[in-house]
């Protein structure tokens, strides 16, 4: 397929229609589903994206609900025993880690944004456990900014249909931008994790169900032989 504006709206389109209308596999990310719940709120969003770091989805929606019915904002999570924090989100991967991080997050937001989170990219990468990734992410969700949060479903798929050639998630970030219209970018990421964790998984992809497989440069070196 070739990478240009218009083959990417096809691709989303393709994607929606598979999710959404053959298939009863559309189920809402975690961090969409708290988009919509928090009604966008940034500080929420913000920790949501840190803690769903190498977390499947339902898992983070469950932490991320535990830990904000105990802790309302910035304020009240900045003031919070670590050791009750890292109690309240025990079942997600690196919860110790995460625990830290979130709490010195918390803090930075209280006390130099003044409970306010950054909406701009500069800020944001400079917060603990805050890479370019749950930036955009943040920007995406909290402030709708177009912006492209490139994680490994993003990265994996945007390869496999030859959209773009990259060794990592940031190469594939500016290959994008290059190759789609801005009105898309907000858009790339929820559909493409959605397809990403349902169709086009890391082992075994559900081949059989994608429209797009035609035109999938990792179908055609792997499956088809013709």
């Amino acid at each position: 397929m070739n990478s240009n504006k218009k083959s990417l709206k096809d691709i989303l389109d393709a994607m929606k229609k598979v999710l959404f209308d053959e298939t009863n596999l559309a189920r809402t990310t975690a961090l969409k589903e708290l988009q919509l719940s928090e009604e966008g709120n940034p500080f929420k969003i913000l920790i949501g994206t840190i803690l769903s770091a190498r977390t499947r989805d339902e898992n983070t929606s469950k932490v991320v609900r535990k830990l904000f019915q105990r802790y309302k904002n910035a304020e009240e999570l900045a003031s919070a025993d670590v050791n009750e924090i890292k109690e309240l989100i025990r079942s997600i991967g690196f919860f110790n880690i995460k625990a830290e991080r979130i709490k010195k997050t918390a803090i930075i937001i209280n006390e130099k944004f003044k409970g306010k989170v950054p909406d701009n990219i500069e800020d944001l990468i400079k917060l603990p456990g805050v890479g370019r990734k749950t930036a955009n992410c943040v920007l995406v969700y909290a402030y709708n900014k177009s912006v492209i949060p490139v994680d490994i479903h993003v990265h994996r798929i945007s390869n496999r249909l030859g959209l773009v050639n990259s060794k990592n998630p940031e190469e594939t970030e500016q290959q994008l931008m290059k190759i789609a219209d801005k009105k898309y970018w907000n858009e790339i990421n929820n559909i493409f994790v959605m397809y990403g964790q349902n169709v086009c998984t890391p082992i075994k992809p559900k081949c059989s169900i994608c429209i797009l497989k035609k035109n999938c440069e990792f179908y055609n070196q792997t499956f088809n032989t013709n």
